[in-house]
């Protein structure tokens, strides 16, 4: 049976705009996730997306982790007292570190397995933990083994059936190349995951949003063996009353599904690229058919999705994206990022991350390619989360262009420009557009003479690609003197 969610079919304008009436303002903030399954993506491989969402104080570290080689005996310390015999190699990996935060770092390995989470409340209260459980190090490990998504998949569920889940659930985003999948973990030891269909896109915000399952069908659903029957133990799911079993119906804490938080922004990143119209309410389908191939640049355009009406009544399905719906970058994105995952060149190469050290409404993207050794000095700093007199010295400061000190140069422009007049946001949009635009536009003719040199010289050919790099991020940081030195 082919249980993929179709779109559903389209309302009303008018009951639509009845529906909008009934619902208050809301914050929209948390953090948010896309997939584009490969034959929606305009490189023909999977795109993953995301905008991590955190209070501050807050920094945000790069780094790039090499291979290594382990000794036989050792083993793996989980945060909370639980080990595990560590593997023959781990392998290198980028990682975007929040220090002192369980749940907010991201992860792309050298085969493009890439990890990073959204939290998705659960109405489990009563967990079973062994051991202390896992949290912190799931996507670390996943990102040190897997090779594939589905691999890092099944390492995840093994995991949390073997520690039981620490937080109340989440959902993790686990892509590479080929396949996009969302693992959604409850509290404890029960977990499901389903892969985004090659041809759709799937967005995340901050609840569940795999739907109707077929638990046969393994190459799209994998899940712990008693998924329903503790559903049903728990009263949460009843068989006999002959409707299909819906995972986030039956799991999801019931305040988070129904937050308009969550489907608002959700259902603001979909009509982007819906090939119809969605109506607005909580049960938005899991993924859709794209009207056209997505490319980075739209992806980029949906993480900045910044609209700042404050009641739905300001929503029309007749607007544009742009101009309604619930924002999907708030003051609060510490960092954002859109993973180009290919494999038809060297995936030195052909993964790039392009990441945003802000939120991207007033910030820049800033291409990198796995095999660079290391990132710019100024992508990191103490592995340790500021105090927040720290923070408010470092953003409120008078700006000051530091290419040494990334994360704090990025924030203190947030700081001057986020409040500033639509005026200046709209500068800080085109300069942006137009400093990723160069970015696009070198992009192929630099990655084919790279290419052609990784075969001779890979050392030569990565610090041709670390130079494109370092070129556009000082292009960023020439704008953003430019804007702040205006009158």
């Amino acid at each position: 049976m082919n249980v993929k969610k179709t779109l559903v079919r389209i309302f009303p304008v008018a009951a639509v705009f009845v529906f909008c009436l009934t619902i208050f303002a809301a914050r929209c903030e948390g953090c948010f996730s896309i997939v584009v399954g490969k034959e929606a993506s305009t490189d023909g491989y999977v795109i993953m997306a995301h905008n991590e969402n955190d209070s501050p104080p807050q920094i945000v570290n790069h780094h790039k982790i090499p291979r290594k080689k382990h000794f036989p005996g050792e083993k793996v310390n989980l945060l909370n007292g639980g080990r595990l015999a560590q593997v023959k190699q781990t392998w290198a990996y980028i990682w975007s570190e929040m220090p002192g935060m369980l749940f907010s770092d991201s992860y792309i390995n050298e085969w493009g397995v890439s990890i990073t989470s959204n939290n998705s409340p659960s109405r489990e209260d009563k967990p079973q933990i062994t051991n202390g459980g896992i949290g912190y190090m799931l996507r670390r490990l996943v990102a040190e083994r897997a090779k594939t998504a589905r691999e890092g998949v099944l390492l995840a569920g093994r995991l949390v059936e073997r520690f039981g889940y620490i937080d109340s659930g989440r959902t993790y985003i686990i892509c590479d190349p080929d396949e996009g999948w969302l693992f959604c973990v409850v509290n404890g030891k029960h977990w499901l995951a389903q892969r985004v269909g090659d041809d759709e896109v799937a967005m995340v915000a901050n609840t569940y949003t795999v739907r109707q399952v077929d638990l046969s069908d393994r190459d799209n659903f994998l899940a712990s063996k008693d998924i329903i029957k503790y559903a049903v133990s728990r009263g949460w799911y009843n068989p006999k009353e002959n409707r299909p079993f819906d995972f986030a119906v039956v799991y999801s804490n019931p305040e988070s599904a129904s937050s308009f938080s969550n489907f608002g922004r959700q259902w603001s990143g979909l009509r982007y690229i819906a090939a119809e119209l969605i109506p607005l309410g909580p049960e938005l389908p899991f993924s859709v058919v794209s009207r056209r191939k997505v490319g980075v640049a739209e992806i980029m355009q949906i993480l900045r999705h910044d609209f700042k009406g404050t009641k739905t009544q300001s929503i029309s399905l007749l607007k544009s994206p742009q101009e309604s719906g619930c924002p999907i970058c708030s003051g609060i994105t510490q960092t954002s990022f859109v993973a180009q995952l290919r494999r038809n060149i060297p995936l030195d190469i052909g993964i790039v991350y392009w990441t945003c050290l802000a939120p991207p409404r007033t910030s820049f993207y800033i291409p990198f390619h796995f095999g660079i050794s290391e990132f710019p000095a100024g992508f990191s700093s103490k592995s340790e989360r500021p105090s927040k007199i720290f923070y408010d010295e470092k953003a409120g400061r008078p700006f000051q262009t530091d290419p040494l000190q990334a994360f704090w140069m990025f924030s203190n422009f947030r700081n001057k420009v986020d409040n500033a007049s639509a005026n200046t946001i709209s500068r800080v949009k085109a300069l942006a557009k137009g400093i990723e635009k160069n970015a696009f536009t070198l992009q192929k003719p630099l990655e084919e003479a790279a290419c052609r040199l990784y075969t001779k010289d890979k050392v030569a050919a990565m610090r041709m690609l670390a130079n494109y790099s370092n070129g556009i991020y000082l292009s960023s940081v020439e704008a953003m003197h430019s804007v702040l030195s205006e009158k």
